[in-house]
């Protein structure tokens, strides 16, 4: 359930050049629906789905334009797996042909370099969204206009797209660090600051970094936990493949995760926990997070990636700090899709974590798993699964439907079945409708 970044990359680079090459077998691009036969359904894909096209958020005006790097956004559309973007020089007519296009967007925005040949004081956008297979999702939006003048100046840097503490559900204990990535670049160095930097615009480490790591593409899951009393700073900046930089660092952002804020409720688990979804949404675009649709505040303790054996290896760490009254569990999925985990295994280590709770006067309460799709974790990650897992699952279940719990598996039609592809396109982690499910089992059956 972590983010394996290599193959979700590889994966995005396959679908785009099928798509382009043209290589269809029954409708479906060829090499990506082994096993699906040639007239059911492809998994990751929702048949027949069709959404609203992207809503622009940027805007521009010929008394501000914008540089030769301008920012583009729209509203993110959930059921997007990526975003195809064209540039015309002129409003585009039927048969116009874009000077730029691109289906090898992630995330809802995007930094183009205008060529050096472009003299236009103006250039018109448009943006559609695209399913697994890189077939369009939806109509393009209305095109929008577009004014630049060149800088010689100008700032090349990413641009944050993360808003921690703006609501509930958006304070992790591990952060996941959004941007819009620039052009030159496909490698980050995310650095984490505790003070303001003292040098905003440029691209030298700050002195008052805590830590730097270093990613790919347009998003960072930070490997280590993130607290303290007060408040702490991230940006990024673009870097060679030897680690020089590209363009300066992003505006700082501030986030706070305080053990003294008294959180009464904390979320402890898996990527589910952790949240994101639909291949290329993170924890912190919120909509993928079940506790963003809670009536109550929560921090999220989760962490991507976990077996149970690891959410429980690290209890005394991550939880003791924060001392939560209720403690609500959602881990064990990866350790039971697995064949190296047995179901009374998992239900040890739940013995322990409530044991562990007990010991610090921590009320512990269960969220019991909802179902997987062996063929569409497949599909997305390569990945087998336990011929066992239904058995598995039930199994676990059952025993913690015998703790304090909430049911949030009996929330998905039949929940000890296969989850259905427009619950998780990847099989594995619930999207948007199966988050709202899990956080409605959290609402109706537990009041704080």
């Amino acid at each position: 359930m972590a983010k394996d970044k290599s193959n979700f990359y590889l994966i995005c680079l396959l679908v785009v050049f099928i798509a382009a090459s043209g290589w269809y077998l029954h409708g479906h691009p060829q090499g990506l629906t082994a096993g699906s036969g040639p007239t059911g359904p492809a998994p990751c894909r929702v048949e027949g789905l069709h959404v609203a096209a992207p809503v622009p958020t940027s805007v521009s005006n010929p008394t501000q334009p914008q540089n030769q790097y301008p920012i583009l956004t729209w509203k993110l559309l959930p059921e997007a797996v990526a975003y195809e973007l064209e540039l015309y020089a002129d409003k585009p007519a039927a048969t116009a042909k874009p000077f730029f296009t691109t289906k090898r967007i992630y995330i809802h925005g995007y930094i183009p370099e205008l060529p050096a040949a472009y003299s236009g004081s103006s250039f018109w956008w448009r943006v559609r969204a695209l399913d697994y297979y890189s077939q369009p999702l939806s109509d393009f939006s209305a095109p929008q206009q577009v004014f630049v003048q060149r800088q010689e100046a100008a700032l090349l840097r990413p641009v944050p797209m993360t808003k921690f503490n703006s609501g509930n559900g958006t304070v992790l204990l591990y952060p996941v660090y959004l941007w819009l990535p620039i052009p030159g670049t496909n490698k980050y160095e995310v650095e984490i600051l505790d003070a303001p930097p003292e040098n905003p615009d440029g691209s030298a480490p700050s002195v008052h970094r805590l830590d730097a790591f270093t990613d790919t593409g347009f998003d960072a899951y930070d490997p280590k936990p993130r607290f303290s009393s007060k408040p702490l700073y991230w940006r990024v900046r673009g870097v060679t493949e030897d680690g020089k930089p590209v363009g300066v660092y992003s505006v700082a952002q501030q986030f706070v995760t305080d053990p003294a804020a008294n959180y009464s409720v904390a979320t402890l688990g898996d990527s589910i926990c952790h949240g994101g979804g639909s291949f290329s949404y993170a924890p912190s675009e919120w909509e993928f997070s079940f506790q963003h649709y809670l009536h109550f505040p929560v921090l999220n303790l989760g962490r991507s990636g976990d077996t149970a054996a690891m959410t429980l290896d690290r209890f005394d760490a991550d939880v003791l700090p924060f001392h939560p009254h209720y403690l609500l569990i959602l881990t064990g999925s990866n350790s039971l899709r697995s064949v190296s985990h047995s179901a009374e295994a998992v239900i040890e280590q739940f013995k322990a974590l409530e044991h562990k709770c007990d010991e610090h006067g921590i009320v512990p309460i269960f969220i019991t798993l909802p179902p997987i799709n062996p063929a569409n974790i497949k599909k997305a990650f390569d990945e087998d699964t336990d011929k066992m897992w239904q058995i598995k699952f039930a199994k676990v279940n059952d025993y913690l439907r015998t703790r304090r719990h909430i049911d949030a598996a009996a929330r998905f039609k039949n929940p000890n079945s296969t989850l259905p592809t427009a619950m998780a396109l990847d099989g594995l982690h619930v999207d948007v409708p199966g988050k709202k499910l899990i956080a409605a089992a959290v609402n109706d059956e537990f009041k704080p």
